[in-house]
């Protein structure tokens, strides 16, 4: 189905929603949102911990629908979080620590309800994207003041620009989105540019009550300078993931690019066009998007081949043994945190050219989004924004990370703005 929406089909999907709790987030008191409210007692998974990333999303859909509240908790946590482990910062900033050890990175994944790093397991923390994400939405709060911004989270959000430039992020190989296979990505860096040049609006602006806090992150100039290193890596690898010589890490097409395009705007017009034309051919699915050809994450029998423990251990490092799992490409599991964003998208692309197309794929990846949603004949609890789709027993099923809050908070951006775009229709 694709048609259009009324403002009352809208408001009546969501409060069929909400009456199932569909869109019902689970909080920590810290702020912080665990990756999956998993409705149960096992967390083998390691789901009820945070990610930076993931956190990013769910206040960034937050701060969309009006919940101002929310939002700046996530990022007063999240820059609390950072101050009290900025040493691992300063320390790569003064070239005292290894950024090729992961572990002596800034951890993105932590204990959300103590704000502490979880130091008993070993994880992928080389992601730049992450770290980014964390810069870019704080900006965003600055900017509008939501967040006034307190002289330690200004000296902790200062770090990052200099961070960034220590480790040569436009060069430097991390893990990403996906926390896999180290490689220079261009879904990474594009984030880092988005969050620097975020940050440098915020410098420029005249309405933040600004500490005096004198360094090289917060140096105009410099924090211009360090973006355009970043947009000049980009034009020489995009449209493609990596272009890297090793086909461990080559990669054409990867679904991570697409949040280039929205929330960051990092990438417009013709070019941003061509990833969605590039991930539409070749990892659109009937149940979500892959998230690059060949991902072995939840292939085929997935749990039926590894304990509950060991499905999201760190592969970063070991990718030969999980990718021998996949059978066939094309039988790669299927995301759901896309569809909902890409018709967010067009929303956006709608509300500035009122292309009737734009409107019309708004609403077909709108109806993709909701299809997602589980039904009462899928394992689990039904009424849940699921992680992903995968092949189990040959028929495609949801897998045990449900709720995702990511997931929620991606359909919530999308419901608002196809909201907005109901309005814009009516003039």
């Amino acid at each position: 189905m694709s048609g259009s929406y009324g403002m009352e089909v809208v408001l009546r999907i969501q409060a069929l929603l909400d009456a199932r709790c569909t869109l019902s987030f689970v909080r920590l008191p810290s702020g912080l949102y665990p990756a999956a409210n998993l409705e149960g007692t096992d967390t083998s998974s390691g789901y009820q911990y945070v990610w930076a990333r993931d956190n990013v999303y769910v206040g960034w859909a937050h701060w969309v629908s009006g919940d101002t509240e929310s939002a700046t908790g996530v990022a007063r946590a999240l820059l609390a979080f950072y101050l009290k482990y900025s040493a691992r910062f300063e320390a790569i900033i003064a070239g005292d620590a290894n950024p090729g050890d992961p572990g002596q990175r800034p951890h993105v994944r932590f204990d959300g309800s103590t704000l502490t790093e979880i130091s008993s397991q070993r994880w992928a923390h080389a992601q730049n994207d992450a770290l980014g994400y964390v810069l870019w939405f704080a900006a965003k709060l600055l900017r509008n003041g939501a967040l006034p911004g307190s002289s330690r989270e200004w000296e902790t959000l200062s770090l990052f620009p200099r961070y960034f430039e220590a480790i040569r992020y436009w060069e430097d190989e991390d893990s990403g989105h996906w926390e896999e296979v180290r490689k220079v990505s261009a879904s990474s860096i594009g984030v880092v540019v988005a969050a620097l040049e975020a940050w440098a609006e915020v410098l420029r602006g005249k309405f933040v009550a600004r500490p005096a806090v004198a360094n090289r992150g917060c140096d105009i100039d410099a924090v211009l300078e360090l973006a355009a290193k970043g947009r000049g890596a980009l034009e020489k690898i995009l449209p493609n993931e990596c272009i890297q010589s090793d086909p461990a890490k080559n990669r054409t097409v990867d679904a991570a690019l697409l949040f280039l395009l929205y929330p960051l705007q990092v990438v417009t017009g013709n070019l941003g066009s061509q990833i969605v034309s590039n991930c539409e051919q070749h990892l659109k699915g009937d149940f979500g998007f892959r998230r690059y050809v060949g991902d072995s994450y939840w292939a085929p029998d997935y749990d039926l081949k590894l304990t509950a423990g060991e499905r999201t251990r760190d592969f970063s490092e070991d990718m030969a043994f999980r990718d021998a799992m996949l059978p066939a490409i094309g039988q790669e599991a299927q995301w759901c945190i896309f569809d909902s964003m890409l018709s967010a998208f067009y929303g956006s692309r709608y509300a500035l050219g009122r292309d009737p197309e734009d409107l019309e794929q708004q609403t077909a990846y709108l109806n993709r989004a909701l299809e997602q949603i589980t039904a009462a004949d899928d394992p689990g609890p039904p009424w849940r924004c699921p992680e992903l789709y995968y092949l189990r027993r040959g028929a495609y099923a949801p897998n045990p990370h449900l709720p995702l809050q990511w997931a929620q908070a991606n359909l919530m951006v999308a419901l608002h703005a196809m909201i907005e775009s109901t309005k814009l229709a009516k003039r």
